[in-house]
Parts: C-alpha cells; structure tokens; sequence
C-alpha cells in the first residue's frame, strides 16, 4: 500500500505517456483489419502481426540472428493468408486474423525466451493503447468492474463513430485533412482522458506494470506482411524474366498489374518508366504484370507489340491465368505496390497516380527514395 500510495502521480504521467500510442499513428499504413462486424464492437489492429516484423522491435527483444530467422519462417505462414484477408467481408476478415494471429503467437512460444515474451506483451498493450482493456487478460490482472469494461466500450464505440464521420467528411472534401486530423487527435485525447480518470490509483499502478517502459513506436517501419512470391504458373515473360522477388531481395521492387487497353493503366505507364530510368541503378527492380481485362489482352502478340508502344523497358510478363492477380488478392487496374528490400510490402496505389491532381506520383516516389536508402 504505502507503493501505491508514494506512486500515483508519476505512473498517471506514465499511463498518459502510454496509452497516448494511437494504433492509428503508429501503424498508418497498417492494414485495415478487425473491422467493425455486423454486431458493433470497439475496433482495434493486430498490433502482433504488425509489429513483429520490424527490426526495431527485433532490438528491443534482443533477437538473436537464429531467432530473427526463425521468426522470418513463421511470417512466411501467415503473411500469405493476413494480405489476402484485406479483401474478405468484415466478419471473415476478423476471424482468418484472429486465427492467424494465434498461430503466430504459438509460433513466437517456441522462438522467443520467457524474457522476451514479456516485453512483446508489454508492446502489445502500448500497440493497443486505450484498446488494450479490451483484451480478457488485461481485465482480470487490473481486475475491471463490468460496469468500468462496459463504460470503455460505450467510449469506444463513439469514438470509432465520429472518426467515422470524420473521415467521410474529408473524404467528401467537406474537412481539410489538417482538420480531419486535429478533430481524430481531440477524439483520442478524450478517450485517453475518460479511461484513466475511471481507474483507481492501484489500477493505473498495475496498468504501467502491463506496458512497461515506453517504445518508441515512431522507429518502425515495417507493418505489412512479406510480398507474395511471383507465380510461373501460366506465365509468359515478354521481357527481362524470369524473376521471382526472392532474387530480387536486397533490392527495392515496384510491381504492377495493369490491362494494356486499360485509360487508367495507360496514365501510369509513363510515371513507372520514369522511376525505372531515375532509380534502376540505385537498387530499383519494377515488374510489370499484364492480367487481361479483355479478349484482346490474352493475345500474346498484341500484350507484346503493347509493351513496346508503351515504352516498357522493364521486365513484363503476361499473367494470362490471372494467377498471380489472385495470389495477391489484387481487386483493380492499375495497381502498383513497393517491395523493400527485404521483400516486405511497404506502400501500394490503386488506381491513377494523379488522379484529380492527387499527388500519387510524387508520394510513390518518395517512398522509393526512402526505400532505397535503408539498408
């Protein structure tokens, strides 16, 4: 007691410090999973599968080289199923993520100490920021009242419905995005606020032995899962193949699936022969991946004399199964995705690059820039 007593004013500042982590700031280019299914529930991210991948996470677990490779097996399991799920209804979605992550997290039991397992838990809880009294575990070691667990999820809730509101305002154009964003901030602070000033001081006490020293999440960058691998199943390469992005690694690789007759596809060609004559000798590989939208397109011949109308000079193969459209759960033309340089996904534009006088273009291409210059 005399503990609790002599600490509560430091570990308030503390679980404000903590529990300031946004999912929605740490992981902007995160996927968007657990969404909110047909009965409402509070949203959060599978912070796990996000996080796990990064090397500055590595550090702070003290990875050995042995266990960094160890965990690289098991990410090859799950990444494949956790990018396809992008595109099931919201219910599917989060089951196939619950489950991924559960065999990820009995994975990590075999790979990590019992040292570590602790600390990637801690994480987890900062990940999750307000979210994380949501997890059963974390109700019974702060032992929350039903009433308390009710009363966060009611905050939840509303917090998740004028975000909504929010992003559809900016997306209707009706909010700046510096509005958009300084209102989502406000709506995070007021939740943070709400949560703590409903735990009593020996909770907050136990609430910092859950999240532990503050991580800086501003140091990771890698929250997507590994690129699919290329498929030669029903593939003809037109120029500069085989590749496969395995030998690609060490390397930062565009890959992008278009239809030659697509207008859409057609505005892009030229930004992606750009980069590949401003970027190739710096480490950049792009692949371009024709998957037919029509009759036409499945005629080698004609994908072929395309290529060189459009002044591909890069590797292009023809996917004419759509073999590889459906490996990477691909749902539009044009699409392009970057690739880092150990084959994790790192950004992807659907759609025209500048549409609308969207600065798609640009943004890709500091992407590229700072993919390159990571080592």
């Amino acid at each position: 007691m005399d503990c609790i007593m002599r600490v509560p004013s430091l570990c308030i500042r503390a679980v404000l410090c903590v529990l300031a982590v946004s999912v929605s700031a740490v992981f902007v280019l995160g996927l968007n999973a657990y969404v909110a299914a047909q009965d409402p529930q509070p949203q959060t991210q599978p912070v796990l599968l996000q996080m796990i991948r990064d090397d500055a996470v590595h550090r702070e677990l003290g990875l050995s080289d042995d266990q960094v490779a160890r965990l690289m097996d098991a990410l090859r399991e799950v990444d494949p199923p956790w990018f396809r799920a992008r595109v099931l209804p919201a219910v599917k979605q989060c089951d196939e993520i619950g489950s991924l992550t559960s065999q990820l997290r009995r994975s990590l039991q075999s790979i990590l100490d019992a040292k570590q397992l602790l600390r990637l838990r801690q994480l987890e809880h900062q990940a999750l920021g307000t979210r994380m009294v949501l997890r059963d575990e974390v109700v019974r070691d702060l032992e929350l009242r039903d009433d308390q667990v009710q009363s966060f999820v009611a905050a939840f809730l509303n917090t998740d419905q004028e975000s909504s509101e929010i992003q559809k305002a900016v997306r209707e154009g009706k909010k700046s995005a510096e509005q958009g964003n300084r209102e989502l901030g406000q709506l995070k602070t007021k939740e943070r606020q709400s949560l703590v000033a409903q735990l009593s001081p020996e909770q907050k006490v136990k609430l910092g032995r859950l999240t532990g020293e503050a991580f800086s999440f501003s140091e990771i960058r890698r929250s997507y899962p590994l690129a699919p691998e290329l498929t030669a199943e029903g593939v003809t390469w037109i120029q500069g193949g085989p590749l496969s992005l395995e030998a690609t690694r060490g390397k930062v690789v565009a890959v992008h699936f278009y239809a030659f007759q697509c207008i859409n596809c057609q505005r892009n060609f030229d930004h992606y022969q750009k980069w590949y004559e401003d970027y190739a000798d710096d480490g950049l590989v792009i692949i371009g991946i024709q998957t037919p939208e029509t009759s036409a397109e499945r005629q080698l011949d004609r994908v072929t004399s395309a290529v060189k109308s459009d002044g591909m000079t890069y590797p292009v193969l023809l996917d004419g199964e759509s073999k590889n459209w459906k490996a990477w759960s691909n749902t539009m033309w044009p699409t392009v995705y970057l690739v880092d340089r150990k084959g994790f996904l790192r950004r992807w534009w659907q759609g025209e690059l500048n549409w609308k006088e969207t600065p798609g273009e640009q943004q890709m291409r500091e992407t590229i820039e700072q993919l390159l210059s990571e080592k």
